[in-house]
């Protein structure tokens, strides 16, 4: 590529003849004929930069627009939605004026190259989303997969993420709310670090990514632009992992969370001020996204100078320039009488900021460089009209298979005491074991708003400290589930999100998902993508629920091994006052433990089924949406009326999962009684969707039961809170200090 200033516009126009690296950049060579057909020449060397970087898998969806469609087309009504997909982050409103911004994204190739930095600098990433729609980012949360949990190599990449997520969070002074932690030997080398973040602002403060207004200054502002991060999130998520590659280092981006803190109060003050007129964050393909994204979205073009962008290396070319994924960058756009008192704000904060350019009352997007034009598009072209493929794919012939080796027909415990010994070793399994030595490197309580946090069910953050309105959001995802059914995995994935923000008394909202696949050349993973999807977007339209954003990532794989269909869904909701929020935790001995909805013999993809017999096959437990939303209005309106004190959903490893996390929260056992119907085994194993367990005061009892069953909801008495044991009647009992033991020794110990 050339590294002079020589090749302008005006040059490549004259030498149609000249190679440039296009298949380097990541581009196939149709895209690069259809580059050259909308320029009407070939490319500058600073053109073919743009485009390789915008319309890379990441940036371009350009596998994944044909099916996402359906969020639009199927998206329910909404008075809750203020802004949706397409911008930065989606934004509804919660209510007394007041607007969230959320949004999960994925780190996913770079946190396995470099796993602090990779990590680090995806909440960054998500971060400045955040801020880019107007909002102070008030919480994160981090959805995260690994390979086996014995795999020497998860002993390198766990301990690297998990220290970048906090060390980023932490020096942020954001509490880390919520996320979980998965094992599974398909994301062995190919571990999928999920970020999300959460802003609160007032509906008046809303922006939007767009340039505007002939004459409007561009200001470049925050860190010098480096060489780190060139084609790091646009290229690197772009293509399936090879070991015979040579390394990716260099395209791992460094982040620095002390000057994003500044970024944040700089970007913050400037619009108390109504000072920004548009504005976009830099995070995948830095500048190129940045300009031709604002430029597209606003009214008129765009003219840039590269000189005036403030370097960390001044040996780099403009292409490098504007490929760099520097982090802790943003870019506004900002009227002339106001420039002055925007580098004020950012001197105050001691953030660079520098005027790069101006809107045009063209259609072009211009860039020079030394006195050259190197760069002369349609923005439009670059940021929204890249390749669109219609990618093939078909069932996978396994599929049938799969699906037959059904995990209800596996060998289940002849005795109790069989019983008891699977019991231990599913609650001291790694997926089911306490994760409190991730969790406890991350700040929960700083800024003094969160209500809940790790290990509850929802996280729940206070945005209104005299009404105590506020807001909870859970993450879900099981690529086992999705494995043996991608449409109904999905579903399953949002009803799990659904029901956990219900469980704490929160009113589920809307929706933001972060859809982890395999390569989309492949036939099988394409329609694993496209059955996920529709499978979602299905859910989300008959539970109310629209999809505000997400995030694709695709190519999770090595080689010719996929990993599993990983759909991460993550629903916000809202509660009027959280002082009425659920806790999972056993509050008092004495209250009733009730099993709220239908358990039927359904072990396929269960933790059961994976802990025991390490065995995947058979069918995810049924979805029924109705019964879901007519689970959570029962918790909800519990909770707001004082009848329950603890709430737990049902999912990986069934009720005695459940009361084991319960009871040891709140340090008090349980006596459990099998209902007449089912047999001990079904009882604490089965993960049949749409159940959960609460504790019940014995005030509330005749009150609890006469709403379940005036609102149709099985409901039935299974013990009660007591003694220090968890004790199953007729078939075994457990102390709380060996459970402990069993469920808190595990993860330290594989990482130690």
């Amino acid at each position: 590529m050339s590294r002079t200033p020589l090749d302008t516009v005006e040059h490549a126009a004259a030498t149609p003849d000249v190679e440039l690296p296009w298949a380097e950049l990541g581009l196939k060579k149709d895209e690069y004929e259809r580059v050259v057909e909308i320029l009407g020449r070939r490319p500058t060397g600073a053109e073919l930069a743009m485009y390789s970087v915008m319309w890379s898998e990441h940036c371009s969806y350009k596998s994944s627009k044909v099916h996402l469609r359906q969020f639009g087309e199927k998206a329910p009504e909404s008075d809750a939605m203020l802004v949706g997909i397409g911008e930065n982050a989606g934004v509804v409103d919660v209510g007394q004026g007041y607007a969230v911004t959320f949004k999960v994204e994925s780190h996913n190739h770079p946190s396995y190259v470099e796993p602090y930095q990779g990590a680090a600098t995806g909440v960054g990433g998500i971060v400045r989303d955040i801020i880019a729609m107007g909002a102070r980012p008030v919480a994160v949360v981090d959805p995260l997969r690994f390979g086996a949990a014995d795999h020497p190599d998860t002993k390198r990449v766990l301990p690297g993420v998990v220290a970048g997520i906090g060390g980023y969070g932490n020096c942020l002074g954001l509490p880390n709310i919520g996320g979980e932690v998965v094992f599974d030997a398909c994301y062995q080398g190919n571990p999928l670090v999920n970020a999300g973040a959460i802003g609160v602002m007032r509906h008046e403060d809303i922006h939007l990514a767009k340039a505007s207004g002939a004459g409007n200054k561009v200001i470049l502002y925050g860190a010098r632009t480096g060489g780190d991060g060139i084609g790091g999130a646009s290229i690197l998520a772009s293509e399936t992992f090879d070991d015979a590659k040579p390394s990716k280092r260099p395209a791992v981006q460094v982040g620095d969370p002390f000057q994003e803190k500044l970024l944040i109060e700089c970007t913050l003050e400037a619009f108390q001020e109504k000072l920004v007129v548009g504005i976009q964050d830099l995070g995948a393909a830095g500048l190129s996204c940045a300009t031709s994204e604002l430029a597209s979205n606003g009214s008129g073009g765009m003219r840039v100078t590269l000189d005036d962008v403030p370097l960390r290396d001044s040996t780099l070319s403009p292409e490098e320039i504007l490929m760099s994924e520097s982090q802790e960058r943003m870019c506004a756009v900002v009227e002339p009488e106001k420039v002055d008192r925007f580098l004020e704000i950012c001197e105050k904060w001691d953030v660079i900021a520098t005027v790069i350019g101006e809107v045009t009352d063209g259609d072009r997007l211009e860039i020079y460089w030394h006195g050259g034009k190197i760069v002369d598009v349609d923005p439009r072209t670059v940021a929204h009209e890249g390749p669109v493929y219609e990618r093939p794919y078909a069932r996978p012939s396994w599929q049938d298979e799969l699906q037959a080796d059904d995990a209800n027909k596996l060998p289940r415990p002849a005795t109790s005491e069989e019983l008891k010994d699977q019991v231990l070793k599913l609650v001291g399994s790694p997926n089911q074991a306490s994760k409190s030595w991730i969790t406890s490197q991350y700040d929960h309580f700083v800024q003094g708003n969160t209500v809940l946090a790790q290990p509850e069910d929802s996280g729940m953050i206070r945005i209104d400290e005299e009404t105590g309105l506020g807001v909870a959001i859970a993450t879900d995802g099981n690529g086992r589930y999705a494995k043996l059914d991608p449409y109904h995995g999905a579903q399953l994935a949002l009803a799990e999100a659904y029901r956990n923000v219900a469980t704490t008394g929160a009113k589920p909202l809307a929706v933001s998902d972060c859809l982890n696949f395999g390569s989309p050349e492949d036939p099988a993973v394409m329609w694993q993508f496209a059955e996920a999807v529709r499978g979602l977007a299905d859910a989300c339209q008959q539970l109310g629920t629209p999809v505000t954003g997400g995030n694709v990532s695709l190519y999770n794989q090595t080689g010719e091994a996929a990993i599993h269909p990983t759909p991460v869904v993550a629903v916000l909701g809202v509660i009027d006052d959280v002082a009425r929020r659920t806790p999972v935790a056993f509050q008092e001995e004495g209250q009733l433990l009730y099993l709220l909805g239908d358990t039927r013999e359904e072990f396929g993809g269960s933790a059961w089924s994976q802990v025991v017999h390490d065995h995947l096959g058979g069918l995810p437990p049924k979805v029924d949406l109705e019964r879901e939303r007519l689970l959570a209005e029962i918790l909800i309106s519990a909770s707001r009326d004082g009848m329950i004190d603890s709430a737990h959903d049902l999912s990986d490893g069934g009720l005695i999962q459940a009361v084991v996390e319960s009871a040891l929260l709140g340090q008090k056992g349980a006596r459990l009684i099998v209902p007449d119907g089912l047999d001990a085994f079904t009882f604490l194993f089965s993960e049949s969707a749409g159940r959960a367990v609460v504790a019940v005061p014995r005030s509330e009892e005749v009150r609890f039961n006469d709403m379940c069953g005036a609102r149709g909801l099985p409901v039935t008495r299974i013990g009660v809170v007591d003694g220090d044991v968890v004790d199953v009647q007729g078939e075994f009992a457990l102390t709380l200090s060996e459970l402990r033991e069993t469920h808190e020794s595990t993860i330290p110990a594989l990482l130690k």
